[in-house]
């Protein structure tokens, strides 16, 4: 029987920036476009998420050939590789691109160090749809690597090296293999910015400010997502004794007591984490540890604004709306987790 005194919410937690912006994205398709509205690969990772979508209409593919030609399709927020990109839009339908644009960030410093000649040294996990996608911008000059023991597998290259990351790992992840690269490599290339996802490391940090202080730690999300699977391995790092990832609140053990910390990976929901909360009940209530505000806001792919700056123009033409009382899209003012909620309705 669940017997929990109190939880302590982690915060920042859930949705980030580019899933935010991903999810808003496939909604103003689902909502413009008859089904089916297709995906490549699912729109993040989360099961809740992509079953939402999934019942409204959208196809998630692994291969852009699967998808009709002329049919609307969405590329994931984990990027695609380049050739899939083009193949996308020779279909002849909308295409969406909704890549995170830290992400592409890092293809554009996979595009740029090889150019120039450099071998790049790659931190990922292998066979992630991100790192997959970043691998192919330069195949041939690119050597994936997970920890440090593949780094002194490497051979002695020739050229310089670059050392690029996928934007999900986790700091300590990436640590380890930084450490081993550089005194491999002394002189190793690397971005002035840190390719590691701002909102990876600070739901990382909100988990870490509060794990010691508990008896348990609730972990919300998938198990294919990488920070998810990255925030229970920092769990269980910083002496945490029962850490339990879980997708959703009927997964919940049943003897859990004394303090519950909760916290969830950059793709889940909000109302995930509401539904823990309830099902929880905790006799002295919720304590929310904040360790920063989060205020980073990416604004709708460039095929979506087009969309919706059409769609304004004719509601304003339709309505006769004089050009100074005009208002335009307030996509920054509402929240992933609201539109998302109100598919289900």
């Amino acid at each position: 029987m669940v017997s929990v005194d109190r939880v302590l919410l982690a915060s920042p937690r859930g949705f980030c920036a580019g899933v935010e912006m991903a999810i808003k994205a496939l909604a103003w398709m689902v909502r413009s476009f008859d089904p089916p509205v297709y995906c490549y690969h699912e729109i993040v990772h989360n099961q809740l998420v992509v079953d939402r979508f999934r019942q409204l209409g959208v196809v998630f593919v692994d291969d852009v050939s699967q998808v009709p030609e002329g049919r609307p399709l969405m590329l994931s927020a984990h990027g695609s590789a380049p050739e899939v990109v083009r193949e996308a839009r020779q279909r002849g339908g909308y295409v969406v691109d909704a890549v995170c644009p830290l992400v592409t960030k890092v293809h554009h410093e996979v595009r740029v160090r090889s150019q120039k000649g450099y071998r790049i040294v790659y931190v990922g996990h292998e066979g992630h749809e991100e790192a997959v996608g970043t691998m192919a911008v330069a195949p041939d000059a690119i050597s994936l690597v997970e920890d440090h023991v593949q780094v002194a597998e490497l051979p002695d290259f020739i050229e310089p090296v670059a050392m690029l990351a996928q934007t999900t790992l986790s700091h300590r992840d990436w640590e380890g293999v930084l450490e081993a690269t550089k005194e491999r490599f002394p002189d190793v290339w690397m971005p002035g910015r840190s390719d590691l996802c701002f909102a990876t490391t600070n739901r990382q940090s909100a988990l870490a400010s509060i794990a010691r202080r508990c008896d348990a730690v609730i972990v919300i999300g998938s198990a294919n997502s990488s920070n998810t699977m990255a925030l229970v391995k920092l769990a269980k790092e910083s002496g945490s004794q029962h850490v339990f990832r879980i997708n959703s609140a009927s997964e919940l053990p049943d003897d859990l007591s004394g303090t519950v910390g909760v916290t969830a990976g950059a793709s889940a929901p909000e109302e995930l984490v509401d539904a823990v909360i309830e099902h929880l009940s905790p006799s002295n209530g919720v304590e929310e540890v904040r360790i920063t505000d989060e205020d980073e806001y990416f604004p709708p792919p460039r095929e979506i604004r087009e969309l919706l700056s059409v769609l304004e123009l004719a509601v304003h033409a339709t309505l006769a709306v004089p050009s100074d009382a005009r208002v335009g899209p307030l996509d920054r003012e509402v929240a992933a987790s609201d539109v998302l909620a109100s598919l289900s309705n």
